[in-house]
């Protein structure tokens, strides 16, 4: 019974997916050649990846998994990458909704300078950002010395290094919303006496927040795996400033790829599980 549900399903998803026979008409050999390459497209740059490294994992076992995985120095990278990205998904959350609220509600001078220069962190290459930031707050700089070498080289220069390449999520999430956002409720709560702030956390951030938790889920996704940036500010020493994408390179370096395997799972399962709360809370707000 099972197999014939199997087969059912299977049959049902060829022909409405890949054949496109759902609305009843023929599929034409052009949208076939259409389907099939970007399905192709698919299964070639993400299916086979994934399954790969799932073999790999079947291979090494559980046992040497965990094992791996409970090492000091990995435990170490993975809280270590957890916690700088969660304290640069605060920082962007805030920060990135107050810039976008700037940009779609207020006029100024070179306002147009400005929405595009939030963009550029995601045309720089990150080793590049990684050298920015050393030269800027580095130990030889001025501003390095007067903050005592307290950024480069250490956590804040990790939480800096990530804050500076996924800020644009937040506020390209938050700023289409703020342009839509119907400003006639505003002006109701503010006839009633409604503050400024009171209005904002009654009437628009209610609006915003699946925005605001989207571009959040986005760069939190994103820090976890940034290398080129981090390698350069981090000074990437053990059981310090070594982050999770740091310790994968230096394990397959040393030829330990049971431990860079049990560490890219780990990561691996932190951004499918984001993934999944991200649909289920966007699912959640469309079917409300």
């Amino acid at each position: 019974m099972t197999a014939t549900k199997d087969a059912t399903w299977m049959g049902r998803w060829w022909r409405n997916v890949v054949l496109g026979t759902d609305r009843g008409r023929p599929p034409s050999v052009g949208g076939l050649i259409l389907r099939g390459l970007a399905i192709g497209y698919l299964a070639v740059m993400i299916v086979l990846p994934l399954g790969a490294l799932g073999v790999e994992a079947i291979r090494s076992g559980p046992s040497a998994l965990l094992s791996a995985l409970l090492d000091p120095f990995a435990r170490h990278a993975l809280v270590l990458t957890l916690t700088t990205a969660a304290v640069m998904t605060v920082i962007n959350a805030v920060m990135g909704t107050l810039t976008a609220w700037v940009i779609a509600r207020r006029e100024f001078v070179g306002k147009r300078w400005v929405n595009a220069f939030i963009d550029l962190p995601l045309a720089i290459p990150t080793v590049v950002t990684g050298l920015m930031l050393v030269t800027l707050y580095g130990p030889a700089s001025v501003l390095g010395t007067v903050l005592g070498g307290s950024i480069i080289y250490q956590q804040p220069g990790i939480i800096l290094a990530l804050v500076f390449v996924t800020f644009p999520f937040v506020v390209r999430s938050v700023q289409p919303v703020l342009l839509e956002l119907d400003p006639v409720e505003e002006e109701a709560a503010a006839t009633l006496g409604a503050g400024p702030w009171l209005t904002f956390r009654r009437v628009v951030l209610p609006t915003l927040a699946p925005a605001i938790f989207s571009g959040a889920a986005q760069s939190f996704a994103r820090a976890l795996g940034e290398f080129g940036s981090v390698v350069l500010v981090s000074g990437n020493r053990p059981l310090e400033t070594t982050t999770a994408p740091l310790y994968i390179y230096g394990a397959l370096e040393s030829g330990d790829r049971t431990g860079a395997l049990a560490v890219s799972l780990a990561l691996l399962a932190g951004s499918l599980g984001l993934m999944l709360v991200f649909n289920v809370v966007q699912t959640g707000k469309t079917g409300s």
